[in-house]
Formats: structure tokens, sequence, C-alpha cells
């Protein structure tokens, strides 16, 4: 009987500081109207000064292990995402390990931006399915209004961005009863890198750190809208149109689509594309802003809390971001 990775307990963590459009208002030149029409956008949480991704990994994780009914020491290995780690190296994972008291586990660093949670998941499922381990926390953590533009220069991407973490727990199933992850699918084309980036620190620089870098905003993320809406809108939809035909579904098998939140623009364009009826469509980013790695694994914890998620359903993930990369995995929960 083959192996399958399944879910068996999901978290998130968001900051309690919670700042709408209208506080948005006081320090960029924008509007709720304008943050409105053009992302969804309504509010966003942003974690307080000394706080970093990892802290909110941790909570997302504490919440996830408590679902899944497992003690932490049972946790074997970590993968976690994230775009904004706490330093520029270590990464994320050996901190969030150290903070559970996991003892030497260890913890693998994935750097796939908004695709992050679905390649992390993907890695943990290839090693739940060869056995190498048994109960892998899967965490993304992201804190990116620490490093945000406010001026005019970069406020189309200051309102879009929020702080927050989720996190799921997978473990092996040989029950042969359909549940687990499917299938994953990751995607990538790096011609397009400079469309979404952040272009230092650079270790091609020499210093990789500079004031006068500082005074041309190089340390902030700079995004070209229109080129990420275009992609972002047709690379998800074939993400899902693969992950469905690898596994002989259709489009109608869906229970619940979870797309990265991105834009609500683009979560309706790819349900169009697909199309899904919109409350087959996980939309959550008026609440929580663009939280990057994290977004899909909070709105999958809401889902599975509020009971949207049960027994049996098929539930799609797909991510697009920074790299070019893309990606989708297919769960029968």
């Amino acid at each position: 009987m083959s192996r399958r990775t399944i879910i068996t307990g999901t978290g998130h963590y968001l900051p309690p500081n919670v700042v709408s459009n209208f506080d948005l208002e006081k320090v960029i030149n924008t509007s709720d109207e304008w943050i409105r029409q053009r992302s969804g956008i309504v509010t966003r949480h942003y974690a307080d000064a000394g706080v970093g991704s990892s802290d909110l990994g941790v909570e997302a994780a504490r919440r996830a292990i408590e679902a899944a009914g497992c003690p932490p020491s049972d946790i074997d290995f970590i993968v976690a995402a994230t775009i904004s780690p706490d330093h520029y190296f270590p990464g994320i994972g050996v901190m969030i390990q150290a903070k559970l008291g996991l003892g030497t586990i260890g913890a693998l660093d994935v750097r796939n931006q908004c695709s992050g949670f679905i390649f992390a998941l993907s890695a943990a499922d290839q090693y739940i399915r060869a056995g190498t381990y048994k109960k892998i926390l899967v965490v993304a953590a992201e804190v990116q209004s620490h490093n945000l533009d406010y001026s005019d220069e970069g406020r189309d991407m200051a309102v879009l961005f929020g702080d927050g973490a989720g996190a799921v727990i997978c473990e092996p199933s040989e029950s042969g009863d359909g549940r687990g992850i499917l299938s994953t699918h990751l995607f990538g084309d790096g011609r397009f890198f400079k469309a979404l980036w952040m272009e230092h620190p650079s270790s091609a620089r020499k210093p990789t750190i500079a004031k006068e870098l500082f005074d041309q905003g190089g340390f902030f993320p700079h995004m070209d809208g229109k080129r990420v809406f275009m992609n972002a809108s047709e690379r998800m939809p074939e993400a899902v149109q693969a992950a469905l035909a690898a596994n002989g579904l259709t489009i109608d098998d869906v229970t619940l689509l979870i797309p990265h939140q991105a834009n609500d623009r683009i979560s309706q364009m790819v349900a169009h594309k697909l199309r899904l009826a919109p409350e087959k469509v996980a939309r959550n980013i008026d609440r929580t802003g663009n939280t990057t790695a994290a977004s899909i694994p909070i709105a999958l914890d809401e889902a599975v809390r509020s009971g949207r998620v049960k027994r049996g359903d098929l539930v799609v993930l797909t991510a697009f971001g920074s790299g070019f990369t893309w990606a989708s995995a297919a769960i029968r929960w």
C-alpha cells in the first residue's frame, strides 16, 4: 500500500496590531478608495518593532501542533519558508526549532517568495513519502512591514503587504482511503526576476552593504505591477490545471481553491479563467493584506477551523511570486 502525506494539524497567527487603509492615509499619499479598488485590501496586520518572522512562525507552529494533537517532541523535521528572515543568515528554520525546544532536529529553509509555502509543502511531501521523516512542521512566516518604502515612489507596494504566519503538520498515512497530498507542481522562470525583486543586499556587490545603497532605496522591494499581474493571472490557472490533469480530475471536482492572496483582482481573474464559482475560492486579503509565503497556510487554517474544509474535500492550492516562481498542490482532505 502506497504511503501518502496527510495534514493532521493547521495553525496561523496574525500580530494584534491592525492597520487600516485610513491609518495608512496618515503616512502615505494614498486613499482608502484607491487601495480597495486596486487590491481589495481594507486592513492588514503589522508586527511590533523587535518582532521577527521566526516569532510569528513559532506562534503559528504551536497552534498547528496543538491541532494535530501531538507533543512537540514528536516533530522530527522542519521546513520553513520566508522572504523576510530575522537576519540575512541563518534562516528562520533553526530559530523556530530552538524557540520551540525541538532539540537538534534538522531545519530546511525555503526561499521561493510568495510560492514558498507550496515549495516547502512539496519538500515535506517527498520526505514523508520516502519514509525519511514521520512528522514534519511546515511553517511560512513573514514580517514585511518593517522594510517597506512609504514614500510616493514605493507607495504602490507599501499598501499591499501585511505580516503573519501559517503552519501545518505533515504525517504519513497508509490507510488507502484516498486522503492526502495527491501531487505538487513547481515552476519557475528566472528571466523576469527583476520584475519583482529587492536588489540589495547583494553578494555581487562589494561591499555588500553601503550607506549610499540605503540612500538610493535599494533595500526596498520593487515591482513591475502590470507584468506581475499579467503573469500571475495566467500562471496560477495553468498550475491548477496541471494538478487536476495529473490526478484525472476536473475543475468540477474542486471543493475549495486557495490561491496566494496577492491581490483580490488576481484571485478573481484566476477563478474566472478556471470557470470556478466565487464561493469555491478562498479570499481573505481584505483582512490580511498580502502576507507573501504565509498567505496560503493562513487561509487554509481559517478554512479548516471554520468548517469550510471537511474530510474528503478536494482542496487545491496555487501561488505565484517573485522569481518568477509559481506552483500548485492538490490535496484530498
